[in-house]
C-alpha cells in the first residue's frame, strides 16, 4: 500500500525563523505574521483525499494546524525539527565567522543531530505513512519536510538543499503512475507580505 499523496505544510513564523536563527528543538510560539499566515491556509489547502493529520510535537507546528483548520490526528516525535546542537539559536552568518564556508547540510552541527539521522526519522515516517489508506497531511518544519521530499522521490537527503519551504509553506507530493512526483511545491501565498522566506526551523 502506499498514501495517494503528501500534504506537507511548514509551521508559520516565529522570531528566530524571523531572522534566520537555526530553530530545532527550542519551542517558539508563532508571530502574529505567522498566525496570520497560518490562518490563510483554513481553506486554500488541497484536503479533499485527506484521511490522517500528523503534526510535531512542538507549538508552532501544532498552532499552524489549529489555525490552518487541520485536526490533527496523531503526534509524531519523528516529525520534530533537525538537532541543531550548538548551532541551536545562531545563524549561518553568525557561525561562518568561525567556520567559513559552513553549511547545515555538508558540515553537519557539533552535538546534534546528523543529515543521515534526520533520514532516519523521515524514513520511518514514509513508512507509516505507506501503511494509510489515503493522503496524508504533515505539519512540520522546513529542514525536516524538505528531507522528507527527497526520500519521497527516493533521492539522497541531501538532495533537501535544493528545497526551499517559506514559513507558512505547503507543498504537495504525488505519483505519476508508478513514479513519485513533487506534484506542488511553495506555492505563493495569498497574502505575500505574511510569509518572507528562510531557510530554518
Amino acid at each position: 500500500m502506499r498514501p495517494t499523496r503528501l500534504l506537507l505544510v511548514r509551521h508559520g513564523e516565529t522570531e528566530w525563523s524571523r531572522v534566520r536563527r537555526h530553530t530545532g528543538r527550542t519551542d517558539l510560539p508563532l508571530t502574529a505574521s505567522g498566525e496570520a499566515r497560518a490562518r490563510s491556509l483554513a481553506g486554500t489547502l488541497p484536503l479533499d483525499d485527506v484521511v490522517a493529520v500528523w503534526s510535531s510535537p512542538l507549538r508552532r507546528a501544532r498552532r499552524t494546524a489549529e489555525l490552518a483548520g487541520l485536526e490533527v490526528t496523531a503526534v509524531d516525535p519523528d516529525l520534530v525539527e533537525w538537532d541543531y546542537g550548538t548551532a541551536e539559536g545562531r545563524t549561518t552568518a553568525e557561525i561562518r565567522e568561525e567556520r567559513p564556508g559552513w553549511t547545515v547540510w555538508a558540515d553537519g552541527v557539533d552535538e546534534g543531530e546528523s543529515l543521515a539521522e534526520v533520514a532516519s526519522r523521515v524514513d520511518r515516517v514514509l513508512a507509516r505513512a505507506a501503511e494509510v489508506d489515503g493522503a496524508v497531511a504533515i505539519v512540520a518544519h522546513a529542514h525536516l519536510l524538505r528531507v522528507l521530499a527527497a526520500r519521497w522521490l527516493g533521492l539522497a537527503p541531501l538532495v533537501g538543499r535544493h528545497l526551499t519551504l517559506d514559513p507558512g509553506g505547503w507543498a504537495v507530493l504525488g505519483w505519476e503512475r508508478e513514479t513519485p512526483v513533487l506534484e506542488r511545491w511553495n506555492p505563493p501565498p495569498p497574502d505575500d507580505d505574511a510569509a518572507p522566506t528562510t531557510p530554518t526551523g
